[in-house]
């Protein structure tokens, strides 16, 4: 495959993936990337010239409703919280939605996740035929070249014609990194922008301090519509003050918490997530009274509608908190990947896991990040929660005991032999014996396959808390099908 006319006549759903994952940037351009300064002023340009050419204008995506949520912590499960409070308002016939499209990021099995419509993954004749479309409008060739979107862009251009093509009129969009910069800041008004709770990562991209993060994640703030934040350690909000009045929003909320959730069943398990839901109520309420829906005018001490209630508690938002019963095994899973999301994922599991009952596993990677940083976190917080493992399995992101990728999670940004010599796992178990007085009993497998396999061998019951990177939890629940 490589450019319009030497394509078949008849393109397949894997013809499609093989030529996204040809806009994957490889391990060596990635280190590049992130030891040189990003020219960040083109950006944008870029991203804007790349929409002209998909055939769309930023004023065109307008009609599509945007609720654009950044942050550092939370913003998927916020954008899931707001997406099923939506879905309570939306009717083909004669709702004010009657379309609703959200794009997020990474998927976990399929990248399909990230283009969702009415509340599920683009099925793959659509994601096909709408991924050639704009492969063929933007004239792309699998071999290479000049000028081509990256991985992640790409698919933010995808998302675009997906919407405006399926009649989407609501769309709710998670920022991939950051903000002002970010390839879904192309919208001119959106009916409302949020942001959740900022911590250090991106550094490169973002910068070191909290006031820099703050600085880029406001850059999503639009003239005349609303927004909304969390409380912020001083040092972030007062740039997000700053931002917002800059920016000239319509208002900016700040989401301290909200009365009444106390008594609701969140979908989405772990107590941090009563500060996610409250911001997504907030969001739902100023897009819904962008739309013209009544009864919008609800303060954060006063009830919450009943479809707010049934939307928070129908959440779903696979791979964060996650938990699944198999057998004599109990699987907790988490994609956690960040000091702060580490610390709140352990802290879940450290309260839910039962005390005093059969054996306790750590299946753990992360392939690109501090991992020194991270598996302390880790293991000092469930340590304080009074919780030992008895085995700790270091893995990588790989799939299958074939040593090879599902197609969906073909990576190519990590240094291959980096993952064949196990340098990283090795590293792992090496900090974690510094750490253990228990001595729990380390493995370290080349795959995730074997390693659940290995799991499934154990004498149960058997408690697993899966953790550390999106990647291995997708790898993990594609193995967990199988």
């Amino acid at each position: 495959m490589s450019t319009n006319g030497d394509m078949p006549s008849t393109r397949s759903y894997k013809d499609a993936i093989r030529a996204l994952n040809s806009l994957q940037s490889n391990f060596a351009t990635v280190a590049v990337r992130r030891s040189a300064a990003v020219d960040a002023a083109k950006l944008m340009p870029e991203m804007l010239e790349w929409t002209a050419r998909c055939g769309y204008t930023p004023e065109q995506l307008d009609s599509l409703n945007v609720v654009h949520v950044t942050g550092t912590k939370g913003k998927g499960s916020t954008c899931a919280f707001t997406h099923s409070i939506l879905e309570r308002y939306r009717s083909a016939i004669s709702g004010p939605i009657t379309r609703m499209g959200m794009y997020t990021s990474p998927h976990l099995k399929s990248v399909r996740e990230r283009i969702m419509l009415d509340g599920q993954p683009l099925d793959e004749a659509r994601f096909t035929r709408y991924f050639f479309e704009i492969w063929d409008k933007l004239g792309l060739a699998e071999d290479g070249g000049e000028e081509r979107p990256a991985y992640f862009r790409f698919l933010t251009l995808l998302s675009f014609h997906v919407f405006k093509s399926e009649g989407v009129d609501t769309a709710i969009y998670e920022v991939g990194v950051g903000g002002q910069y970010d390839s879904t800041n192309v919208f001119v008004r959106p009916t409302v922008t949020g942001i959740t709770a900022l911590g250090i990562d991106h550094t490169t991209m973002l910068g070191t301090t909290l006031a820099e993060i703050a600085w880029n994640k406001a850059g999503i703030f639009k003239k005349g519509t609303p927004a909304v934040t969390v409380v912020q350690p001083e040092e972030g909000m007062k740039v997000i003050r700053e931002r917002a009045a800059e920016r000239e929003v319509a208002s900016l909320e700040v989401v301290e918490k909200r009365e009444g959730l106390a008594g609701i069943k969140l979908g989405l398990a772990g107590e941090f997530q009563k500060q996610n839901a409250a911001v997504a109520v907030e969001l739902a309420r100023l897009h819904l009274k962008a739309l013209g829906v009544a009864g919008m005018d609800f303060g954060l001490q006063d009830p919450i509608p009943l479809e707010f209630e049934r939307g928070l508690e129908a959440a779903n938002w696979p791979g964060r908190c996650q938990t699944i019963h198999e057998d004599t095994i109990t699987w907790f899973i988490d994609g956690a990947h960040t000091l702060e999301s580490v610390h709140v994922a352990s802290e879940w599991f450290g309260s839910v896991v039962p005390k005093q009952r059969g054996q306790r596993v750590l299946l753990f990677n992360q392939q690109t990040r501090d991992v020194a940083a991270l598996i302390r976190e880790l293991y000092e917080t469930v340590a304080a929660a009074g919780v030992k493992f008895d085995h700790v399995i270091f893995t990588t992101n790989l799939t299958w005991s074939s040593g090879t990728y599902s197609d969906d999670l073909v990576s190519i940004n990590t240094s291959q032999e980096q993952v064949d010599e196990l340098v990283v796992q090795k590293r792992l178990a090496e900090l974690w014996s510094q750490m253990d007085d228990k001595k729990s009993r380390k493995h370290i497998f080349h795959d995730i396959e074997t390693s659940v396999n290995f799991i499934r061998s154990l004498e149960g019951p058997v408690d697993v808390f899966v953790c550390g990177s999106l990647h291995l939890v997708g790898g993990f629940l594609t193995v967990l099908d199988k």
